[in-house]
């Protein structure tokens, strides 16, 4: 067996090998510079040209460029009417975001445990949250894959309730042929440098409803009823943000919308390889995909399968040094989200503003639950998995996905000679 990069041996992928992520070409720089020397910087062409283009290319009558996928999440709770005291049911594993968006707007989260498989929401466990404030669902189409959403919309529409897709990870992606973005009544996308379409920061946030998007755009400047590109009385209708974004980002982001089917397709085949050619090793679960589902990989997840490997104490250490171990072959391998939602310390404690707001709400936080052991599927994955991103992204190919499958090929044949204590104590 060849010895472990992080205990000196050679490495698989040298750091040269692997491009960076988003590639910047000339095409990049002439938009950003034709919004540099433009005499609107605010909100000019490239912002209305970029929501004109990117609500053609995914499929919605409206779309809004703002600042980050977390305000646009915010734009979609204000844009459905929820407000103080409302209750909206979310995913108990996903980025904070996806319930701090809910808090942004008065509104409390109700937390629902995930499929361990598609690390989904689980549908067969919604109904039973739902309460008499319940308002709507946000499904978080998590590391690129969409959820089960005929059923959800099915309990939806029963129940009288939103849906609001949390896509931030999910540009591309689609269930049963329709885009991640057009399945619910409003949805929010996320363009960091992380996500498969990057513009730096910024998010957009989409909807087919006239009046959602009437809304979120109060929110969105101000709580005026006009955008800046109109006729604006500067009167302040609404409780109001500013989450507006700037030309140089919007021309950035059109000029990366125009080469995202050549990304979709490079991580489509990247990712596919993987799935190829990882099957059949002890103690490593592949991602799981549904048959109507098509995934834009933009988290390629394992999981560590501890009973195979016997291993029942300290799990997260091991994973953590496997993780480390795969890193040091030279591929980007982390450790995504190390805790469940109704984990982190605003949900435990229940405080969000002071004072205990807004669950002190009179009558607000009544049933409200969030003891950890309700959501034993997201534990049971926030302990055992890894994510790999960007080492995956064009312009990186097939040559260097093989060389991905060979790193993890070569940690898990060595997994007998992981020492936690000796790879996590050497990390420090």
């Amino acid at each position: 067996m060849q010895e472990l990069a992080i205990y000196g041996g050679t490495r698989v992928i040298q750091p040269e090998e692997v491009r960076s992520w988003p590639p910047v070409d000339k095409s990049d720089e002439e938009l950003v510079l034709d919004a540099l020397y433009a005499k609107n910087q605010t909100r000019g062409k490239h912002n209305l040209e970029l929501e004109k283009e990117f609500a053609a290319w995914n499929g919605n009558s409206h779309a809004l460029f703002t600042n980050s996928g977390t305000a646009a999440l915010h734009m979609c709770i204000a844009g459905c009417g929820i407000g103080a005291g409302d209750h909206v049911l979310v995913t108990a594993y996903s980025w904070s975001s996806s319930a701090t968006c809910i808090l942004h707007h008065d509104a409390l989260p109700i937390f629902i445990d995930i499929d361990f498989d598609t690390f989904l929401i689980d549908p067969d466990k919604i109904e039973a949250a739902i309460t008499p404030r319940t308002r709507a669902i946000i499904v978080v189409q998590l590391h690129g894959l969409c959820a089960d959403m005929d059923a959800v919309n099915a309990i939806a529409a029963k129940h009288n309730l939103y849906v609001i897709e949390d896509a931030c990870q999910a540009h591309g992606a689609t269930y049963k042929g329709r885009k991640a973005g057009t399945m619910g009544h409003c949805a929010a996308f996320s363009l960091n440098q992380n996500k498969c379409l990057s513009s730096g920061e910024g998010g957009i946030f989409v909807t087919d409803d006239e009046e959602i998007y009437r809304n979120a755009c109060k929110l969105w400047s101000f709580g005026e009823t006009a955008r800046p590109e109109q006729a604006r009385d500067y009167h302040a209708y609404a409780l109001g943000w500013m989450y507006r974004n700037n030309e140089l980002t919007a021309a950035f982001a059109r000029a990366q919308l125009k080469k995202y089917d050549y990304y979709f397709d490079t991580l489509r085949a990247n990712g596919d390889y993987l799935q190829d050619n990882l099957g059949g090793i002890k103690g490593l679960l592949q991602p799981y995909v549904p048959v109507d589902c098509v995934h834009n990989w933009y988290n390629y997840n394992l999981r560590i399968d501890f009973d195979a490997l016997g291993i029942s104490d300290n799990r997260p250490s091991f994973r953590d040094a496997v993780c480390a171990a795969i890193a040091a072959e030279g591929v980007a391998c982390s450790v995504w989200q190390r805790f469940i939602l109704p984990e982190m310390t605003v949900f435990q404690a229940k405080n969000a503003y002071g004072h205990g707001y807004p669950w002190s709400i009179p009558g607000a936080d009544e049933g409200i639950d969030y003891t950890l052991e309700n959501y034993p599927n997201a534990l049971r994955y926030s302990e055992c998995h890894m994510s790999m991103v960007q080492t995956l992204r064009a312009p990186n190919g097939l040559d260097i996905a093989a060389k991905v499958v060979a790193a993890i090929r070569k940690v898990f044949d060595n997994i007998g000679r992981v020492d936690p204590d000796r790879i996590l104590q050497e990390s420090k």
